[in-house]
């Protein structure tokens, strides 16, 4: 029999592996895309978590991080990352208690996406409180019909409501556009439509005399698009773009945001921990590592099943084999080609279907380049906020 190859063999499994040169490579073409476009990059880090990929970010030239909720914020302020947006809306006097914390820091510079009034009132209590006025940033609807304020008119009234508060500041007007198809005219079609939106309502805001110096969009499948159009000048009032996952990749990424298996940093060192049986072989991960998502939007596309089964990831090198089923802490990888059976203690290298439940099940992540362990990443933000 031959000699098995064992990659990584320092490291127990499973283990979440980064790849490094990957990572670097998403990272600078966000970075030169939105230069180019004359925009600001302020990456949304909702996906790796990372205080250190997030100054990765910052080094290679974003203005600043997002998070979602308050408490990502915190942990990557501790972190010493100093300029946060707060993507997700919050309400109630424990999260403005966290809040109220955050801008006690000194020298962190936070704004606070809203898309109410009474959210906003809140955070008005604690700038009051502080003596200082919060930034606050509304939230517009665009289509993915999960919360946001709708734009024109709705947008205008809630606008003049937060202006008349004291201890805040209407800084400007934000939009995520979401569930986009991975095809470059869908998503060319998609960033025109919101960037119109975003940029017709800037102009009424400043036309009934508010004044907001903050207009931002985007997401991981439309920023190749948004800069794309921002640089014919069309859309003069949008100044800053925030997309996340596409830096990390995974097969939701590809199946949705045009992102290539290449492109892909993220895998799962996985181990082979049983081959008792002729058709499968058993892995010592499981539903805990991967998350369980078998990205049932994508069912009505070819090759989505075999044998029944979807996938649960792509086992990188082996078409031959199809992470088919999850158990709590173990899988089946079944044999496409019964000749290519896997042997005890084999290790794969898996791409998860989807990235954010599986990094923040992980402490750490692991930062390899060319076949080699270059550093350990801390995930900082794992369970704040969930």
């Amino acid at each position: 029999m031959p000699k098995q190859n064992i990659p990584y063999p320092e490291l127990d499994t499973p283990a979440a592996l980064l790849d490094m040169d990957k990572l670097e490579a998403n990272i600078a073409e966000m970075s030169e895309l939105a230069a180019e476009a004359g925009v600001k990059l302020r990456p949304h880090i909702k996906v790796h978590e990372s205080a250190e990929i997030a100054k990765y970010q910052m080094d290679a030239g974003a203005c600043g991080i997002e998070v979602g909720p308050v408490e990502q914020a915190i942990a990557m302020a501790e972190a010493g990352l100093n300029d946060i947006i707060i993507a997700h809306p919050f309400y109630g006097q424990h999260k403005l208690d966290k809040l109220k914390g955050l801008l006690e820091k000194p020298n962190t510079k936070i704004a606070v996406v809203v898309d109410m009034l009474e959210q906003a009132e809140g955070i008005s209590q604690v700038g009051k409180a502080l003596r200082k006025e919060v930034p606050v940033v509304i939230k517009i609807e665009v289509g993915g019909n999960r919360y946001g304020v709708l734009p024109g008119e709705p947008a205008l009234t809630l606008a003049k409501q937060i202006s008349k508060l004291t201890g805040v500041k209407l800084a400007g007007i934000y939009a995520h556009e979401v569930y986009t198809e991975p095809t470059p005219d869908k998503q060319d079609e998609i960033a025109d439509r919101v960037l119109q939106v975003m940029n017709d309502t800037a102009i009424l805001l400043k036309k009934k005399g508010l004044s907001i110096d903050h207009v931002s969009l985007g997401s991981s499948g439309t920023w190749r698009s948004l800069c794309k159009q921002i640089k014919t000048g069309r859309y003069p009032e949008v100044n800053e773009i925030h997309p996340g996952t596409c830096i990390v990749g995974a097969m939701l990424s590809v199946g949705r945001f045009g992102v290539t298996v290449e492109q892909c940093a993220l895998s799962i060192l996985a181990g082979v921990m049983s081959i008792s049986h002729p058709g499968h072989a058993m892995l010592d991960c499981g539903l805990k590592t991967f998350g369980g998502d078998a990205l049932r939007q994508f069912s009505d596309r070819p090759g989505y099943l075999w044998n029944n089964k979807p996938s649960y990831g792509l086992i990188k090198g082996r078409p031959d084999l199809w992470l088919g089923s999850l158990s709590g802490e173990v899988s089946a990888v079944f044999y496409r080609d019964p000749s290519k059976r896997l042997r005890l203690g084999d290790r794969l290298e898996i791409i998860p279907n989807n990235p954010y439940p599986v990094i923040n099940a992980q402490d750490k992540l692991y930062g390899v380049r060319k076949g080699k362990i270059e550093k350990v990443i801390s995930v900082t933000g794992r369970g704040k906020g969930t």
